[in-house]
């Protein structure tokens, strides 16, 4: 699925972006998850965006991720034999990514993407690959979907949408429908990362990302943006 930003404006309305249109807030973790609701204040009005299948592009359209920070997640994969899982650590900056996973065979693997191009390598190695990556690339690193693509899809694809909590914390759920595929999203409304993502398979769990731990943003000083050989590539904060 390709990522058609001109799809958030389909989804609300030229007019919900017009002038004077009432600030759209979103839940926060301390906040209730209803489906939506307006109010008005004294200094200024807003809008608690209702989601639902109509207007969610509209709403994740809303949402931004960090420029800098890191964090943790873990990814499962299930199959009828058995299941296995990677321990991913993510460091974002100025562009810059930084992903290192631990992979079921305990081999620790490093994917640095920035600038149109894509490094890999693996702990104890000295030499690296590359490759043309695009604005996917990072995502794909870490093995979790890029969840912006719902922006492209019809309304008619989406099974369901609204506000949910996800290891008490406050998300956006969109669950959608592809052949035998039933994929789930919870990204949450306080900083517009994955916290979650679910694929299904004939109603059996196929895959599972979960990042729960708190995020840290800006991304830490300390972090390394280096090849293996120690060139440096980016410095946090430049």
């Amino acid at each position: 699925m390709a990522l058609i930003v001109g799809a958030m404006f389909t989804s609300f309305g030229l007019n919900f972006f017009a002038l004077n249109t009432p600030q759209v807030v979103l839940p926060t973790s301390s906040a209730g998850l209803g489906n939506g609701s307006a109010s008005t204040g004294p200094d200024q009005s807003y809008l608690r965006v209702e989601v639902t299948p109509q207007t969610v592009a509209g709403v994740v359209a809303t949402l931004a991720r960090p420029e800098s920070y890191y964090r943790e997640l873990t990814v499962e994969t299930f199959w009828p034999e058995g299941s296995s899982f990677s321990q991913v650590q993510t460091w974002q900056d100025g562009g810059w990514s930084h992903v290192r996973q631990t992979i079921p065979s305990g081999v620790v693997r490093h994917d640095l993407t920035g600038e149109g191009v894509l490094y890999y390598w693996y702990d104890g190695f000295q030499s690296y690959g590359q490759t043309p990556a695009d604005e996917r690339s990072s995502d794909l690193a870490q093995h979790i979907p890029t969840y912006e693509t719902v922006l492209a899809l019809d309304p008619d694809e989406i099974l369901s949408a609204g506000y949910e909590s996800r290891g008490e914390l406050s998300c956006i759920l969109v669950e959608v429908q592809h052949g035998r595929a039933r994929q789930r999203f919870w990204i949450s409304v306080d900083n517009g990362l994955l916290v979650s993502a679910e694929s299904e398979e004939d109603g059996e769990i196929v895959y599972r990302m979960t990042a729960y731990a708190p995020v840290q943003s800006p991304c830490p000083s300390d972090a390394s943006f280096a090849l293996p050989d120690g060139e440096v590539l980016h410095r946090v904060g430049e």
